[in-house]
Parts: C-alpha cells; structure tokens; sequence
C-alpha cells in the first residue's frame, strides 16, 4: 500500500479519538461511571437495572447480543450495527481499551453497548483510552452490571426486540413505554445515515472496482486494496449509469443494516449493474439487496447472526468455515430463482449463506470475510473475486 493510500484509509478511523485531552465533563463522566444508576427496557417489559458509563441520556434501537471473545471496538463502529443496541456475551470488557487503528468506520454506529462487567482499568500498548471515555466523547451510552447471559437468553427465545436504555428514566413502566414506541427494525432503510457523502478513491493501479457503500468496513476496503485494486467508493444512492460511465472491470456491493426489502430505490440500480455484464461480488446487505434484484425474497430472522464463531458449509467444496457475521435479514432460499445456484449454507439453521449466478460471473455471501473482528477462513474470497476478474478480463 502507498503512503497516500494509508494516508486515506486513515480518514476512516474515529476523529473523537484523537489524542487531545478530553473536557472536564468527560473526565468526571468516566471517574463517576458506575456510580450512576442505568435502565435497559424490552418492548416485551423485561428490564435491567445496572451502572452508566460513557454518556447520559436516552438511547433506542434493537436489541440484539453478540457472541465474539473480543473486537468490542470494531462492533461498535461498524455501521452494519445502526439503529442497534449491542449487548456483548463475553463478560469481561474493555480490559485493552480503544485505539484508532481498530475503528471500522469514522464513528460508533451502535446506539448503546451493554455489558456484564465494565473493566475499570485497560492495559494494551497500543491504546489510547478507555471504552468508557470512548463512548462518552461520541454520545453513546453504556450499562454494566447487568446479566448478559439471561439478556442473549431472552431474545434467542422471543426473538430481537426493541429497547430503550437510559440514565434518566428509571421507572420500569415508563422506560418500557418509551421502548414500544420506538421505530422498529422492519421496514428501516439506514443506508443513507451510514454511507459516505462522496465519491472517493483508493489505490493507484490494477483493475477498477465500483464499491457501492451502503455502510463499508474499513477491513473490506483494506481487503480489496490488499488484491492490488484501485478501488472508488460510491454513496449507496449513486445511480448505475454514473458508475459504469466510469468504466469500472468490476463491482462490488457492500455490507450494511436494516431491512433489505426496504432499499427498492438500489435494487432498482442494483438491477442495471447486473445486466451490464460485470463481474460482481457482494457481502451482507448487498448479497440481499443482489438476491432481491434476482427476484428473491428476504425475511427477518428471529435473533439473528452476530459474532465470530457462525460455521458455513460451502456447497462446492463440501468444506466448512468458521466465519464472522453480523445480520438479522437473510435470504429465502425457497425463492431462488433457478438461474441462481445455492453455494452456501449456515450450519446451525440451514439460512442462506451465499450463492452464484449459473451463468453470469456474480457471486455473493452473506458473511463477513474481512472478519475484523472474527476468523479469516474465508478471506480467500477477496482472491476469488480477482480471479473472477481476471477470468472476464481474459
């Protein structure tokens, strides 16, 4: 990579943790973090009480759990997360801080984070603070103390549901009534929240890859770049016209949140990029909003898939990966068209995982091959994604 394109994968990190001193208000924040008392709603009337960290106030979103060992701070700034209140599985965290070179994105995206047990102290040499002052300089609120396994346990049961979490309304009934009328995640379309504001460029040779972002990682990014790309990125509502005037050898449709079914002003444009003839490789929301465009159809899962540790059994190979995935949509696989062949499936529910087009150099996965945070069985897919290139190409 040149210097000018890590100057440029640099912009994407968090500007809020920068290494000037933190204000006063912050600073007391962090000190008095669990001495002040936190509410966590379920639209359902379930409630947890514990302590605050990071910022005050009122938050709302889905509530979903993720099960990774670590990366707290690479689940918090990935915008696949917006609109979402995280809770984290694993018990112990913030216990190596929060730096710069881990940030997905240029900001926290998830709504809340909640916790089993908040460590007080960190140690790593490579940060440059705490989680708790993380949150707090960018708004987000934290709550510890609170039974992370009975929280996972209850929405594998009911499924994922609204919340709200608070530092200021700390009455059951009220907090609940605030929860309920929330926005729900079904119909939600975030792209536009989570995409970039311009067009912009990395990478300096190799083939031309069009990237629609509707809420890129920087890991994939880093992923296509590594592959020698010269890669420009494109907000998610870009028209496919102005894309393909610009001559791309491929494209590439990202990752992102909310509801699939909601994005038909993409699928329409999604449509064109398919019918140009390109090569097209796509992750997470943009192999649903693929899958839509074929004339598939999508569905809510009940909780669905977040964390490190998700196996999938690729149909060609009989091979099985541990792979990274962050997702509550997923694709009817009784809705396939015949022209799409199914190349991939989630061992633990049989749900889509990927698939291909029996004809057309397109294919697309529902998990994360950048992982970031997860495994990297599957960064073989940045390679094949060359190799399909270089195919059409020759």
């Amino acid at each position: 990579m040149t210097t000018s394109e890590a100057k440029t994968l640099e912009t994407m990190t968090s500007d809020a943790q920068t290494s000037k001193a933190p204000t006063k208000a912050v600073e007391s924040l962090e000190s008095n973090a669990l001495l002040k008392p936190a509410l966590l709603a379920l639209e359902d009337g379930r409630t947890f009480a514990g302590h605050a960290f990071g910022a005050e106030g009122t938050a709302f979103g889905e509530l979903v759990f993720n099960t990774s060992l670590q990366g707290y701070q690479e689940i918090l700034t990935d915008p696949s997360y917006a609109g979402q209140v995280v809770t984290l599985t694993y018990p112990e965290i913030g216990n190596y801080g929060t730096t710069n070179d881990d940030c997905e994105s240029d900001r926290i995206f998830a709504r809340g984070l909640v916790v089993r047990h908040l460590s007080r102290n960190y140690s790593n040499w490579r940060a440059s603070n705490s989680l708790p002052h993380f949150l707090a300089s960018q708004g987000i609120i934290g709550i510890t103390g609170v039974d992370t396994r009975a929280i996972a346990r209850h929405i594998r049961d009911k499924g994922a549901m609204r919340c709200a979490l608070s530092t200021e309304t700390l009455v059951d009934s009220k907090l609940t009534e605030l929860a309920q009328g929330s926005p729900q995640m079904t119909g939600a379309d975030f792209t536009s929240e989570v995409t970039t504001a311009k067009t912009y460029h990395l990478g300096d040779n190799g083939y031309k890859i069009a990237v629609m972002d509707f809420g890129i990682k920087r890991n994939i990014l880093n992923g296509l770049v590594k592959q020698g790309f010269a890669v420009t990125v494109y907000p998610a509502q870009t028209k496919a016209a102005e894309i393909l005037a610009a001559s791309p050898d491929a494209i590439f449709l990202s990752n992102g949140p909310g509801d699939p079914a909601a994005c038909q002003n993409i699928v329409v444009e999604v449509k064109r990029l398919i019918d140009s003839g390109l090569p097209i490789f796509a992750i997470c929301l943009g192999h649903q909003l693929l899958s839509i465009a074929f004339g598939a159809k999508t569905y809510k899962l009940k909780f669905g898939h977040r964390g490190g540790n998700q196996p999938v059994k690729d149909l060609t190979t009989g091979k099985v990966e541990i792979t990274a995935q962050n997702h509550g949509f997923a694709v009817d696989a009784t809705t396939l068209p015949d022209v799409l062949e199914l190349t991939h499936v989630n061992l633990n529910d049989n749900s889509v995982e990927g698939f291909r087009h029996k004809h057309k150099p397109i294919f697309c996965v529902q998990y994360h091959p950048e992982a970031s945070p997860g495994p990297h069985d599957a960064s073989y897919l940045f390679s094949r994604f060359r190799q399909l290139i270089e195919t059409k190409v020759k």
